[in-house]
């Protein structure tokens, strides 16, 4: 965290009675291990992504309850399933299923393989431990009333964007930060790791249509909705990512979209490496 940050943060928390996360690091050594033991495949990401440091940041322990909010393909799920154990319970949170048809790029293939998605996480899990461990699938919209008041740790992980930008026609982050406030535990965590936008973006430019959201934006958004913010991160940060104009977080790697026909470009893309990340640990206000 640079010195500025760390300062501003100090101040904030001192005002408002909040402390800093002390993780027990008890268990350091056993997420160390279960992430040297992915695939290489999965372990190309590590240099960008930082899972050992942001899930201790985030106070991840085994035996937990997690909710992973869009687990997509398994990055994390991966990781989570094997870390938390026999004694923990892995959900994964998708968008509401009203949510789907609203892409420009949706179909109805898609939308069905979507949302057969949620029903099927738990079947998904079972294929990368059999540890035992309780999963179940779910969206941000149907949370069941046994999981109300019940998770430990939400993990908002580049999740962010596509709910703020469709909040002003369907209120998608609203409603969603709401239910996840709703799973908590009174003693509950939220993690967040979004792609951040330069601090001169507009609201307009950083409305998450681009993949990227302003940082102190991200912080009212979770305050309004009955979080305070305990820390801030620059675990995942790349100052290389400097987005402008018409860029979005889709032209950098690992997608690389919009670039195939232009190697140079690519290859200036890869150089930048993965998007420019803000790291947010937010608990239930009182």
């Amino acid at each position: 965290m640079s010195t500025i940050r760390a300062c501003l943060l100090a101040t904030s928390l001192a005002l408002t009675g909040a402390t800093l996360p002390v993780y027990a690091g008890d268990n350091s050594a056993a997420l160390a291990e279960v992430v040297a033991a992915r695939s290489d495949e999965d372990k190309a990401r590590d240099g960008a992504r930082h899972p050992v440091e942001t899930l201790e940041f985030f106070q991840v322990e085994p035996g937990m309850t997690v909710a992973e909010g869009l687990p997509g393909g398994g990055w994390y799920t991966r990781i989570l399933a094997n870390y938390l154990g026999a004694d923990g319970a892995l959900y994964g949170v998708n968008y509401a299923d009203r949510m789907w048809p609203m892409f420009s790029f949706s179909t109805p293939e898609m939308i069905a393989t979507r949302t057969a998605a949620t029903a099927n996480f738990p079947a998904e899990v079972a294929t990368y431990t059999d540890n035992g461990i309780t999963a179940r699938g779910f969206t941000f919209e149907t949370v069941p009333p046994e999981v109300v008041g019940t998770v430990d740790r939400v993990l908002l992980i580049r999740a962010l964007h596509n709910l703020n930008r469709y909040e002003g026609e369907a209120q998608t982050l609203s409603r969603a930060l709401a239910n996840v406030r709703s799973m908590l535990k009174d003693d509950g965590l939220v993690g967040v790791v979004q792609h951040r936008a330069p601090e001169t973006a507009s609201a307009e430019w950083a409305d998450g249509s681009r993949g990227y959201l302003n940082e102190a934006a991200v912080i009212v958004m979770f305050e309004e909705a009955g979080f305070e913010l305990v820390a801030q991160s620059d675990i995942n940060a790349n100052p290389l990512d400097q987005p402008a104009g018409d860029d979005n977080v889709w032209r950098l790697p690992p997608s690389l979209r919009g670039n195939s026909d232009d190697p140079k470009k690519q290859a200036e893309m890869a150089a930048i490496g993965e998007s420019d990340r803000m790291t947010l640990l937010f608990r239930k206000a009182p």
